[in-house]
């Protein structure tokens, strides 16, 4: 048994991704030379204090260390450290390590991470693709490895079902908000099927709320997949595989307009077939392919 004093500590950290130009990445902080002489890097977080919920004290420790405003998520994983001869404050002692890592996310448009609290054990934030943490260009400490094995990107398969609605040398379609993982890019009308929800109605409904206009549901086209990782309107980075069931549908007569203002949806329109195919609109592929199938 040793005979140094113990010391135990419980903090909280946090698994924070993002994805820019089709590359994932993650928030870490650099421990500051007075914790580490060499270059190394950890999870954003930091010490529960007495009474304070672990949660909380997550926020703001990753606010002291990178300036930014996080959400942390529901998912967690407990992991214990043993250091019989660990030096803490100048002193050797028994150290016990009790981590608490939570998944979190930052809003799409936060600023560039800055330390905040100065002089502390932090001396630099920033994001690094999570391909140089694997590959060690990035030297960090053992728990970021050791959550990354738990915290991968949140899995989401999502079934939608979209219109192909068409009127001579036109096809109707809609704009992404940047609420969404493409913003800027044209897409068909439509969204996710709710549990227990046929996919005839839910796409009538949403097109109606992306469209204002009612909508009449014809015959399945064909299915369509897409694979990607991208953010959430939460904000929250997801793989995400979405299955699209594409219908030929028509809607009433009207002029297009948006009804579910604030969602992911910013702008309707009929928008030419010949701008399409030029590129000069630019559109999701679930687009070009309810085309082809709409000629087959």
């Amino acid at each position: 048994m040793s005979s140094l004093p113990r010391r135990q500590r419980v903090a909280a950290y946090a698994v924070v991704l993002r994805e820019r130009e089709g590359r994932v990445e993650i928030l870490l902080s650099r421990l500051a030379p007075k914790v580490s002489r060499t270059e190394l890097w950890t999870l954003p977080g930091g010490g529960v204090d007495h009474g304070e919920d672990p949660r909380a004290a997550l926020v703001r420790e990753i606010h002291e260390e990178t300036g930014l405003d996080a959400t942390v998520g529901e998912t967690a994983h407990v992991y214990s450290a043993h250091l019989p001869r660990a030096t803490r404050d100048g002193r050797l002692v028994d150290a016990h390590a009790i981590r608490i890592v939570y998944d979190a996310c930052v809003p799409a448009d936060a600023p560039v991470p800055h330390v905040v609290e100065v002089d502390g054990s932090t001396a630099e934030a920033a994001w690094h693709a999570l391909e140089d943490v694997a590959s060690g260009a990035v030297p960090v400490a053992a728990q970021v490895t050791d959550a990354l094995v738990d915290h991968q990107p949140f899995r989401l398969q999502r079934v939608a079902a979209y219109a192909l609605v068409t009127r001579p040398e036109q096809v109707l379609l809609t704009r992404l908000s940047p609420r969404a993982a493409h913003p800027g890019r044209w897409t068909l009308p439509g969204g996710g099927v709710d549990h227990g929800e046929h996919p005839s109605d839910a796409l009538a409904r949403e097109v109606e709320e992306e469209c204002g206009l009612t909508c009449r549901v014809g015959d399945l086209l064909g299915v369509h997949d897409t694979h990607f990782a991208g953010h959430a309107p939460s904000g929250r980075i997801e793989d995400y595989h979405g299955i699209h069931l594409i219908f030929r549908a028509s809607v009433a007569d009207g002029e297009p307009q948006v009804q579910d203002v604030g969602g992911t949806t910013d702008e309707v329109a009929w928008v030419d077939l010949s701008a399409v195919d030029s590129g000069q609109v630019p559109v999701l592929d679930v687009v070009i392919h309810a085309l082809a199938l709409g000629e087959a």
